[in-house]
Order: C-alpha cells, then sequence, then structure tokens
C-alpha cells in the first residue's frame, strides 16, 4: 500500500485491526512464532488482504515497535530540570509502572525483541533512545553534583527502573501466580517502590 496516499475510513479501520491483532499474536508468540496467517485470522481478514497493508510479518513488527517506542519514552521526556528530584524521579517510576499496567502486551512485545537483540529497532535503540536516556542521566547526575540527591549512578538508575517496573507486565503470570489473581497488586507496589527510590535518592 502506497504510505504516502490518504487512507480511506475503512482502510484505516483494517490497518488498526492488523495492528492489533498483531499485538495480540506478537506479544503471546513472540516475532519467531507469530505467523501472517495467524494475524490475518485475529484481524478478521484474508491473508491476501493483510499484505495489502503491509508487505511482510517483519513490517507490522516494525509498525507496532515504531509506535511503541514513542509512548514508552514519554514518561522519561516529563522529567523536568525544574522539578524537585526525587519528586521527578519517583513520578517517573510510577508512570511507567502505571503502563505496565495498562499496556501489557506493548511491554512483553517490546521486551521480546530486546531479548533477541533488538535486530528490528537497534537504530532507535541507539539512536533516539540512547540520546534521551543520556540527557535525564546528565540531568541526574547534576542533581547529584548538587548534593540535591544521593551520589548515584544515573544510568543504572534508569536500568533499575526498567526493571522493577515492566516486571509487572513482562512477568505477570510470576505475579499472579504468587500474589493471586487482579490487579490490587499495582497499588502496593507503587506504596514500595516510591518508599524504595525515595530511601536510594536521599541525599547524605
Amino acid at each position: 500500500m502506497d504510505a504516502a496516499a490518504p487512507r480511506t475510513r475503512i482502510q484505516e479501520k483494517n490497518r488498526k485491526a492488523i495492528l492489533g491483532a498483531a499485538l495480540n499474536v506478537f506479544s503471546e508468540a513472540g516475532f519467531r512464532g507469530a505467523t501472517l496467517d495467524r494475524i490475518a485470522a485475529e484481524a478478521g481478514l484474508s491473508k491476501p488482504n493483510l499484505l495489502y497493508y503491509f508487505p511482510s510479518k517483519e513490517a507490522i513488527h516494525v509498525a507496532l515497535l515504531t509506535g511503541l517506542l514513542d509512548l514508552w519514552l514519554d514518561p522519561l521526556r516529563t522529567i523536568e530540570p525544574a522539578g524537585d528530584p526525587a519528586d521527578e524521579i519517583v513520578g517517573y517510576v510510577l508512570r511507567k509502572l502505571d503502563m505496565a499496567r495498562q499496556f501489557p502486551r506493548e511491554s512483553k512485545l517490546f521486551a521480546n525483541e530486546i531479548v533477541q537483540g533488538a535486530p528490528r529497532i537497534m537504530d532507535i535503540v541507539e539512536g533516539p533512545l540512547k540520546s534521551l536516556v543520556d540527557e535525564k542521566a546528565a540531568l541526574i547526575r547534576g542533581w547529584s553534583a548538587a548534593g540535591r540527591i544521593a551520589d548515584i549512578d544515573p544510568y543504572h538508575l534508569i536500568f533499575s527502573i526498567w526493571a522493577t517496573t515492566q516486571h509487572y507486565a513482562d512477568f505477570d503470570a510470576q505475579v499472579h501466580g504468587i500474589l493471586g489473581p487482579g490487579d490490587g497488586h499495582f497499588t502496593d507496589a507503587a506504596q514500595f517502590l516510591d518508599h524504595l527510590y525515595r530511601r536510594a535518592l536521599a541525599p547524605g
């Protein structure tokens, strides 16, 4: 399909259906386990109709990941230099935790891609993602140097935030197996992580 041509309402509807179906399939089966036949069936379209919109499984996967990364980076972008450092960082932690609650399929899709070595988005990881992390790491390092938070490695702080929040999406079966069904554990997790990071960030 010509990406430059304006899409009709039915084309937009079908494209959205394909991406929604693909998100389900990729988050459950991973890239290797997903098939165009399964994505088409879940979208309620024929395989030839699907191929009108996307030429390959990889094209669908890249479209999903590209859209996801913009969403995924928004909470990090909102860390403000003018705010209280601990409040800004803990606010980021809680926004990431809320994303794990709201977007578990998207988190698994991203995790699967990274575990495989990020073959389809390494240019984004090494480009826009790295640039944003570098920017926020410099801000956090400045706060540390000014004595406003503890002397802490900003990159490993960010990595730890990703690990402690996205865990609740990427390993939800384990979380539910131990804590039981439902999402009430997110409230407890928010309180725990707020306490954990405020103590880690406290200067002196």
